[in-house]
């Protein structure tokens, strides 16, 4: 790398590292500006919080009787507290399992015992290196010298002991005291070193066998809580709730907040409180982006999500600020989905979390928003998938709709001042959330697609159609192309899937990567008919190298013409990158009697750039792969590997990989992938019986290339089809 491109690299990425803290900055300010916005709306009308002392006595203005959910929390878990721990019955398995490994090892010792060409510091080393007990140098050694019938005794009464053992009640936090109760198992007739021995291998091979149940534990301590009857608190009017010079507690608000007695204001601590949600957001953003770097490289991307966010932040938290239904009717699930459609699952569920916390935070309901919200968004991203037809945008309306149906009902039917007709009106709004959320994402993701360059799953699976005027294009003026593109299209879609990249979209760029050869297709060989003249074979090579090159600016300026999506241009810009067209090149070396210095290479190399991305790399390697494996046809298996691979280590070693994040384990797999793909398409025929052998006649009219040399890497037999 030279020294200015070195230092260009620098400041690309320092320029990249101002916007993305640029990015941040402008993520924590709005923010905690749309954290601040319910605190800026709400009127003073009681200075008081939990902790402080009363300035005055506040008298219960009506009579009320209310469920207070303080006590009745208290009482529920002191009723959970009172529930031991639960651990499993004795499991039978486990003391099996030991004694199957006991009869093991003392089969490995046994061996050990037999083995006369092994010296005794052999054997002791042996010993030494089971894995279930630690046998000290001393108990090693008696074992090896204790006499047959001994050792028989021994190895009997150790299966005794460790099956008496493991037949009682083993706890992981009892382990020890079972492991110290097995030296007063071991029978008295055994002598004490045999004993002690004995002793030494079986607590080796005790394990607990009843296990701490966390399901069984906390189902108990459920039903306890379950148990306890809702605690009422009850007011008469005129009775004195709060009296001055009290200490505030929890059920002094509570009982405050019941009457609405109490509203906040803007204080310092409502600005702190936000500001540390707001920098936990941002920490929360920067950990995930750190450890997933793709959007950090993807800055137009990135930026996307983050402005999205503020705004669907900022939107809503003007809307929960109504005291009515209108909070639940806010599309918030529509930013999951549109990221979702964009960029896919994973950033969507990352970005969602944090949304639905911060739309709820400080809000009435903030637990139950939160959950309506949160629960929508995550089955919404679920059921659209890939997002690749319309009807997946049908069924996650349907199913946000019926979550966040869910949420309400869970929340809603077990409060004892049931209202019918309040639930009713939010399952209607549940429905509209739904279906309002899936189709503002249909219209987001489509506009932000158009204005910004980027490619969502329905306009690849649009323009994949068989029907599209620029496929019926190619299919009439080049139907080889067409074919051979199919091909290629179902090699890379295959290596895609291999390697966990993106395989629709390597699939669309693929039917399109050589669209350019349509507007001249008998200049490319698989488009030629037996029989007919070659153009090429009245063309100078530079000549004939450029009409080959020309399909690449050819195919961009159709992709422009039919308006593709940006990225499937990068295909067909990419997938020869930067390399030349040998055969010509070679022929022209050729006509300058061998003197390379003086054909200008320029002239011979396609404009790339480079592949820079997995898909794009992906198809290179396809397209050069499934050309020479049709040229030379290989016999086997073997030799259809060895062709394939040739095929890619000559792109690795040239540097037309260099810019994509492939690594040596992807290509490898790559190449398994393509082998066992082409096996299928060029497999031997069946020889019929009755056919006679003939040699093929080739007619001089039929154009033909000659190999130059099975050796170079990328010298195909038709290189017209390049």
């Amino acid at each position: 790398m030279s020294e200015n491109q070195a230092m260009v690299k620098v400041e690309k990425g320092y320029k990249r590292s101002v916007g993305i803290a640029s990015l941040f900055l402008f993520l924590l300010v709005f923010t905690l500006a749309a954290l601040m916005i319910p605190f800026l709306s709400t009127q003073i009308d009681s200075q008081v919080s939990i902790g402080e002392v009363a300035s005055r006595e506040i008298i219960a203005p009506r009579s009320l009787t209310y469920t207070s959910d303080i006590l009745t929390k208290t009482q529920k878990d002191a009723a959970a507290d009172s529930i031991s721990a639960i651990y499993s019955p004795p499991d039978t398995s486990v003391a099996r399992n030991q004694l199957e490994e006991m009869r093991g090892t003392l089969a490995y010792i046994n061996s050990i015992r037999a083995d006369t060409f092994a010296s005794n510091e052999q054997k002791l080393a042996d010993l030494a290196a089971l894995e279930n007990i630690d046998l000290t140098q001393n108990t090693a050694q008696l074992i090896l010298n204790l006499s047959d019938s001994r050792w028989q005794a021994v190895q009997q009464e150790t299966i005794i002991v460790l099956e008496q053992v493991m037949r009682s009640t083993i706890r992981e936090d009892r382990l020890e005291a079972a492991r110290e109760s097995v030296p007063a198992l071991v029978s008295l007739s055994l002598p004490e070193e045999q004993a002690a021995v004995v002793s030494e291998l079986v607590i080796g091979f005790v394990a607990p066998n009843s296990y701490y149940s966390e399901v069984l534990t906390e189902t108990a301590r459920q039903q306890a809580r379950e148990a306890v009857a809702p605690v009422e608190r009850s007011f008469v009017q005129g009775q004195t709730i709060l009296l001055r010079g009290q200490i505030i507690g929890e059920i002094d608000m509570e009982a405050l907040e019941q009457f609405d007695l109490v509203r906040t204001e803007t204080r310092w601590q409502d600005l702190v409180s936000a500001s540390a949600l707001a920098i936990l957001t941002l920490i929360y953003f920067l950990i995930y982006l750190n450890r997933n770097s793709t959007l950090t490289q993807n800055l137009r991307g990135l930026v996307v999500i983050i402005v999205l966010f503020v705004i669907f932040l900022v939107g809503g938290r003007f809307v929960v600020t109504s005291q009515s239904m209108i909070p639940y009717i806010y599309p918030l699930a529509a930013f999951s989905l549109v990221v979702a459609s964009l960029f896919g699952s994973k950033p969507a569920l990352v970005f969602t979390l944090p949304l639905c916390i911060l739309y709820a935070y400080d809000t009435p309901n903030a637990f139950e928003l939160t959950l309506f919200n949160l629960l929508g968004s995550y089955t919404g991203v679920f059921a659209l998938g890939a997002a690749r037809r319309m009807t997946s945008f049908f069924w996650a309306a349907a199913l946000i709709a019926f979550s966040e149906i869910m949420v309400i009902i869970a929340f809603r039917v077990p409060q004892p001042n049931l209202d019918l007709i309040n639930i009713a009106a939010l399952i209607g709004i549940a429905l509209v959330n739904g279906i309002a959320s899936s189709s503002l994402t249909v219209l987001l993701q489509y506009l932000m697609a158009q204005i910004l360059g980027m490619t969502t799953a329905l306009q690849l699976m649009e323009i994949s159609r068989p029907d599209h005027p620029l496929l019926q294009f190619i299919l009439r003026n080049a139907p080889g192309t067409y074919q051979h593109s199919l091909q290629v299209a179902n090699l890379a879609e295959q290596g895609a899937e291999i390697i966990g990249a993106d395989t629709l979209l390597t699939r669309v760029g693929a039917i399109y990567h050589d669209s350019g050869k349509a507007l001249n297709p008998f200049y490319f060989i698989e488009n030629q008919l037996p029989g007919n003249q070659n153009p090429h074979d009245n063309l100078d090579p530079v000549t004939s190298a450029q009409t080959i090159i020309q399909h690449v600016p050819d195919g961009l300026e159709l992709a422009r013409k039919y308006r593709l999506p940006r990225r499937i241009e990068d295909f067909i810009v990419e997938h020869h990158g930067t390399m030349k067209t040998r055969y010509q090149y070679a022929k022209a070396v050729d006509a300058a009697g061998g003197d390379e210095s003086s054909i200008d290479e320029n002239l011979f190399t396609y404009p790339g750039p480079r592949p820079r991305s997995r898909e794009t790399a992906i198809l290179m390697l396809a397209d050069g792969a499934e050309a020479r494996v049709r040229a030379e046809r290989p016999e086997n298996e073997s030799e259809l590997r060895k062709v394939i691979k040739s095929v890619v280590e000559y792109r690795l070693s040239s540097g037309q990989l260099d810019e994509t994040d492939l690594t040596l384990r992807d290509l490898d797999e790559l190449i398994d992938s393509f082998t066992t793909t082409l096996r299928g398409i060029y497999h031997p025929r069946l020889e019929y019986p009755g056919a006679a052998k003939k040699p093929p006649e080739i007619s001089k009219d039929v154009p033909t290339v000659p190999i130059i040399s099975r050796k170079s890497p990328d010298i195909s037999a038709n290189p017209q089809s390049e």
